[in-house]
This record gives structure tokens, C-alpha cells and sequence, in this order.
């Protein structure tokens, strides 16, 4: 037990969310941050559905690894990964349309995800099951996190509401609050995102 949760285990799991973030450090997986991200409620869910396909996609190309013959290895691990996908879209589509619907084409690209194609090739190829789902699972929460964030603040100050509760009283727009129309633009979630990208670095030298 000790052994699957040892120093090295751990710091796999816990650097993507900080440190090693695949967006805030790596810069990746920019375009999906940016267009799902005008509402709380597909950011979570899209989070949630990298971190599963990641996680599951990671795990799978780590126990094959060995029997995949090197001149198609990324054939294999988009097989994989668009098997994957298509489970949650289908699942998306029976339990939460309207999210699905949100989201449109983007959980379809979630197949040429650059943070899910790079685990896979730069950690699953070479590393055991155990250690590749905490690998897939802390970068899947690293990336989620920041779709969170940036999601409640765009949907805050753009709506008045998180997910769809409306957070700011009618008599603040009484008195002559609005809602920042910006913030439902896409170039809103990009100036957000650099915002938190400045902050996270001016606190993490490394």
C-alpha cells in the first residue's frame, strides 16, 4: 500500500494540478478552455469528461503498451482514445443533453486533445497502470480546475448566476448594476485565463 502511494506516486499525481499544469505551465488544451467556458456547468462537465477519458485512455495504453508495434502507436492510442470519447458522448447525450448540447463539437475533440495525446505518448508508453491513472487523473483535474474557475467568473459577472441560481439580488440591478456582456465572449475567457496564468506564475517561480 505504501508503495502505491510513495513520494514519487504522489508527486505524479499532485504536479499537474500546480506546478506542472497542463495549462497554466504547459499551455495546452488553450482552445477547449476558451470555448466552453461562458457557463459553470459545461466547464465542470467538460473537466469531468477529459479526467474520465483521460484517466481510462491513460490506464488502457499502459497495460498494452508492451504488444503495441512502435511504427503505429499513435494509430492505436487515437483508437483508443476516440472509443472512449464516443462512450461519453453517448452518455452526455442519454443524461444530460442540454449540457451535450452546450458543448457541441468539443467532446468530439476531445480526441485530439494535445494534453491527452501527450500523457499517452510521453507517460503511458513508459510507465505501469497504477502509476498512469494517477497521471491521467491529476492532469485531468489540473486542466478542470482552471475551466472551473474561469467558468464561475464568466458566468458570475456575466449572468448573475452559477448554475443557473441567480447570485446577485434583484436590487443591485435595481440600483443600476449590469452584467458584463464581455464576459460571454470568447475573448473575455482569454484575457481571464492570461489573468490567472500571471497570477499562478508570480506566485510559482519554478
Amino acid at each position: 500500500m505504501s508503495k502505491l502511494f510513495s513520494k514519487d506516486n504522489q508527486k505524479v499525481f499532485l504536479e499537474p494540478l500546480n506546478i506542472n499544469n497542463p495549462i497554466l505551465i504547459q499551455v495546452l488544451g488553450i482552445c477547449s478552455a476558451l470555448a466552453v467556458t461562458a457557463k459553470l456547468e459545461p466547464a465542470i462537465v467538460m473537466g469531468l469528461s477529459v479526467t474520465v477519458i483521460m484517466a481510462f485512455s491513460n490506464v488502457i495504453i499502459s497495460l498494452i503498451r508492451k504488444t503495441i508495434p512502435n511504427r503505429i502507436r499513435i494509430i492505436i492510442q487515437l483508437v483508443v482514445v476516440a472509443a472512449l470519447v464516443t462512450i461519453v458522448s453517448m452518455i452526455l447525450k442519454a443524461f444530460a443533453y442540454d449540457v451535450s448540447v452546450q458543448l457541441s463539437v468539443y467532446v468530439g475533440l476531445i480526441i485530439t486533445n494535445c494534453i491527452l495525446m501527450g500523457r499517452l505518448e510521453a507517460f503511458a508508453m513508459t510507465n505501469g497502470p497504477w502509476e498512469s491513472l494517477l497521471d491521467g487523473v491529476g492532469n485531468g483535474l489540473g486542466y478542470a480546475w482552471i475551466l472551473v474557475v474561469v467558468g464561475g467568473v464568466r458566468e458570475l459577472l456575466g449572468s448573475g448566476t452559477l448554475l443557473n441560481i441567480r447570485l446577485i439580488p434583484q436590487s443591485f440591478y435595481d440600483a443600476g448594476y449590469m452584467n458584463n456582456g464581455m464576459m460571454t465572449m470568447p475573448a473575455m475567457a482569454m484575457i481571464l485565463l492570461g489573468c490567472v496564468i500571471w497570477v499562478h506564475r508570480s506566485f510559482i517561480k519554478e
